[in-house]
């Protein structure tokens, strides 16, 4: 586990702002309907203004191709047009769908695109959730395998009229690798990329390990664990980022795809493993599958492992940190 130094769960806590260094560059912009934060270690401040440009610029174009909030974009043409037949698509478009396909398999179902066939009815902003007879008839279309993919040239099709995809629960993770690998293309090799609740890491802080904060579900601005971490990639998935409260029950955005309904075995699970795109689908799925469930996947993955925060806000960590647990006490 080269990426992880164990060293204290919370006695990082002051090292979460680190000092400013004449070589260490940053930005925060809003896209991906949240806030895309970068920062690299560059001598040269040109080069660093360009590629900070350059990551926030990947990150749009990433944004406007695969997010439903925009009619225009390559997703919500296909999800026009798909339920009629076979759409054409780009190889990228492709990929992303593969990806989650491939991740569904792996869930057993826990993670699925089409989960927005009954998402869609969701509004959290304005309290909305849909009616029974409105959410039966969605959930009918929630099937990873309602999608068809073929290559040659790349196309897609929806086996079911009801299916609408959403990609929200990989997009993220797959833009913040892109970005990654931009600026290692680019000679960076001391960098963080974070989109949400995704980020990835290249190298340390030049000495000194990045540190990232799980935030406490049930605490504004308080921290359950603090991580020191190289070279990974880390996703939280939480009860708490888009949700309303109704009758005494609490609605949010992390769907179960067999009931079309808000999960509730967990507030919050935390992937860390080798690339973004993948420790962001997992975070979803473990979230969705809950404690036992969840926590058997993982210990199947090598280099994977995860931090769950159950329903009652007690921790569970996979096996690997947890025989780290045992070696630092």
């Amino acid at each position: 586990m080269r990426w992880f130094q164990w060293i204290g769960w919370v006695a990082l806590a002051g090292l979460l702002t680190p000092p400013v260094a004449a070589h260490w560059h940053e930005d925060s912009q809003a896209i991906m309907g949240t806030v895309v934060a970068a920062e690299i270690w560059e001598p040269d401040p040109q080069h660093g203004t360009h590629l900070l440009a350059a990551v926030m610029a990947e990150m749009r174009r990433i944004d406007h191709a695969f997010r439903t909030y925009r009619d225009d974009s390559e997703l919500s043409l296909l999800n026009h047009a798909a339920p009629h037949g076979w759409v054409e698509i780009s190889p990228e478009l492709h990929h992303l769908l593969e990806q989650s396909v491939r991740m569904s398999e792996l869930t057993g179902g826990a993670f699925d695109i089409t989960y927005a066939s009954a998402g869609r009815f969701y509004d959290y902003r304005a309290g909305r959730r849909p009616d029974d007879a409105t959410l039966q008839a969605a959930v009918a279309a929630i099937d990873y395998r309602h999608l068809e993919l073929a290559v040659n040239p790349p196309r897609a099709r929806y086996r079911h009229p009801a299916v609408y995809v959403d990609l929200g629960g990989i997009a993220k993770g797959y833009a913040v690798d892109r970005a990654i690998e931009l600026l290692a293309a680019a000679g960076i090799t001391h960098a963080a990329v974070s989109a949400g609740g995704d980020t990835r890491i290249i190298g340390d802080r030049r000495g000194k390990p990045w540190t990232i904060g799980i935030r406490n579900p049930r605490e504004a601005g308080g921290l359950s664990a603090v991580l020191p971490l190289i070279d990974t990639a880390v996703s939280t998935s939480g009860d708490y980022e888009r949700y309303f409260e109704q009758d005494g029950a609490r609605y949010h955005h992390i769907l179960d795809p067999s009931t079309g309904r808000s999960a509730h075995a967990a507030q919050s699970v935390t992937i860390l493993g080798p690339s973004a795109i993948l420790t962001d689908g997992l975070s979803t799925s473990v979230f969705v599958l809950g404690v036992a469930s969840g926590l058997a996947l993982i210990d199947q993955l090598a280099g994977v492992d995860a931090i769950i925060i159950d329903a009652d806000g007690k921790m569970h960590y996979s096996a690997d940190l947890q025989r780290l647990q045992a070696k630092d006490s």
